[in-house]
């Protein structure tokens, strides 16, 4: 993918971008709520993504999969967070590519036609998927939300997170090993940036202890920390840290040489929206803030 422009225009950085006065208000532990499955459906593009992609009627493929994902919440044991991220036909990820993690699996093909097959093999039964094409991942995943539809923050943030990631990536020649995508509501957009990390350990799997990080206030500057400490190393970024997602991250060393503090979960019980749905077996959440403080 090509380095986007990363320059923000003063006026919309103030009231929207890394120098709003919002920005490092509020600590951030403990702001999202963990899940133990990732699902991402490649569709479109962040510049056409409605404010509810996955509950918009105009986008029959992501609403379709969520209202499948909600109808089968008593056999969906495992929590499961859906979100859209952008098709990127150059790197040979179509409309309908579906991205697991933990698994670290894509998948080629999901259809209006066939999301039920999808949901009764790989999500109910945990099974290899009888109707698509079935691609091992490698390398590490970095996903910035940056769905302007659904708050300018996140608009105004996101594109210059992922330009200044790319940019970081192609000077320390990781091309080949660190992917950037755009992806759409990830909760709390006062947070913003937000992003979610997956990176292999040793073995080429989800590293041990953990299996993703979610981070909030981001900005252009703390990206080659990311790249140095986090997906170099493993080391968390503590300071911006939001949650951990999969299993505890008790033995994840912070970049100051400590290790970080498993988070309490957040009550399931709330957040009954199935857009950008986590769903398990307690029923489906979207796994963030409640709405109303979704919109600060």
């Amino acid at each position: 993918m090509a380095s986007e422009n990363f320059s923000i225009a003063a006026a919309d950085d103030s009231k929207h971008g890394f120098s709003r006065p919002e920005l490092y208000k509020e600590n951030l532990a403990g702001t999202a709520d963990a899940y133990d499955r990732h699902v991402f459906v490649c569709y479109k593009n962040r510049q056409v993504w409605p404010s509810n992609v996955e509950t918009s009627d105009l986008d029959p493929l992501p609403k379709l999969l969520a209202t499948t994902v909600k109808s089968r919440k008593n056999d969906i044991t495992i929590k499961t967070k859906i979100t859209v991220c952008e098709a990127r036909e150059e790197a040979g990820f179509l409309d309908g590519d579906v991205l697991l993690f933990r698994e670290m699996i894509k998948y080629r093909g999901l259809t209006v036609s066939n999301i039920d097959s999808f949901v009764e093999d790989v999500m109910a039964n945990g099974k290899p998927w009888s109707a698509g094409v079935r691609d091992e991942m490698a390398g590490s995943y970095v996903f910035v939300c940056s769905h302007a539809s659904r708050d300018v923050r996140c608009g105004v943030c996101g594109p210059a997170l992922i330009g200044k990631f790319n940019e970081e990536i192609e000077l320390r020649g990781l091309k080949d090993q660190v992917f950037v995508w755009a992806c759409s509501h990830l909760g709390g957009h006062k947070y913003a940036g937000n992003v979610i990390i997956y990176c292999p350990g040793s073995d080429g799997k989800i590293m041990g202890h953990w299996e993703a990080l979610m981070y909030g206030y981001v900005t252009p500057n703390d990206v080659p920390e990311f790249l140095d400490h986090h997906i170099a190393k493993g080391e968390v970024i503590q300071r911006l840290l939001r949650c951990q997602m999969g299993q505890s991250v008790k033995e994840v060393k912070g970049t100051d040489g400590q290790k970080v503090p498993s988070e309490e979960p957040m009550d399931k019980g709330k957040n009954q929206n199935v857009g950008g749905c986590c769903q398990g077996a307690n029923g489906v959440s979207c796994c963030m803030n409640p709405p109303s403080s979704d919109k600060n």
